[in-house]
């Protein structure tokens, strides 16, 4: 078609930090500031490590606009939604809401099943449906560990030339899987929400009751409530609260939940990164 190839550049919001300062140091400025405004499409990861940094800011916030005027593609990732970025500048912010906001999510066990089918085709690896199912439905968190999990069965069954059943699996996979259903404790769910919300964890713990702190330690009262099998009072003796104020929080927060979409998947991102957790103490 003689259309000339796109240039895609990758880049971790770090290094383009890392970047920017040491062209500052050279006075180099112009030949950064080229290197991102001359490419199709630029792909920036963990746009979150940008929070704070006044200059790094500012200087992104003119190569977005740079590259948006010229109707070049920006895609940005992040841990969390624009909005719960602490530390963003708001300019930057009401960009990034411009474009379209996509949560990507673990895949689902349907997904996964059909994962886990493909990858045992590319490695000539027959594999019954019932093992693809225990394998899909032992590890959830990601696509590596359905990957790991696989390569590990292809090398032991080659290995003593076994047939791959269920039990075979359970057995070989058991270090691998074993922790899937653990549950987390209190303590593990409320430094974890510390330390997403950014926020120190004696404060959670404590009297404060400024609006922020007191949402978080709504969202943990909550999480302990769904995750574990502690009581009401149980879970406000870890606050030093009564139980009637973690019934109040579950309530609200369940029912933000219900009927806030972005806010549901802010919480789902906790659930998973102290599902993770448990999984790498097995």
């Amino acid at each position: 078609s003689g259309e000339r190839p796109k240039k895609v550049l990758f880049m971790p919001a770090e290094i383009f930090m890392n970047e920017l300062i040491g062209s500052l140091r050279r006075d180099k400025m112009n030949e950064f500031r080229e290197k991102f405004r001359r490419v199709d499409t630029l792909i920036l990861d963990d746009v979150q490590f940008l929070a704070g940094r006044e200059r790094t800011q500012e200087e992104f916030f003119h190569t977005f606009n740079v590259l948006h005027a010229e109707r070049h593609q920006i895609i940005l990732t992040s841990d969390k939604i624009p909005r719960e970025i602490p530390g963003l500048e708001e300019r930057l912010r009401n960009r990034f809401e411009m474009g379209l906001i996509a949560d990507i999510a673990p895949p689902d066990l349907e997904t996964r099943v059909a994962i886990v089918q493909k990858k045992a085709v590319l490695e000539n690896l027959r594999l019954a449906p019932e093992v693809a199912m225990y394998i899909a439905q032992s590890v959830s968190s990601n696509v590596r560990e359905l990957e790991g999990c696989l390569t590990r069965l292809a090398a032991l069954a080659s290995f003593d030339g076994s047939a791959i059943t269920v039990d075979f699996a359970k057995n070989a996979l058991q270090d691998l899987v074993r922790n899937s259903d653990a549950k987390p404790d209190i303590d593990s769910i409320q430094k974890t929400v510390s330390d997403f919300f950014h926020i120190r964890l004696a404060d959670l713990k404590s009297k404060k009751r400024t609006q922020h702190i007191a949402f978080c330690r709504q969202v943990a009262m909550y999480l302990c409530r769904k995750l574990t099998d502690s009581s009401f009072p149980t879970i406000g003796e870890h606050f030093g609260r009564d139980h009637s104020t973690v019934i109040h929080a579950y309530n609200l927060i369940m029912r933000r939940v219900t009927s806030d979409s972005a806010f549901r998947l802010s919480i789902e991102k906790i659930e998973r990164e102290l599902k993770s957790i448990r999984a790498n103490a097995a």
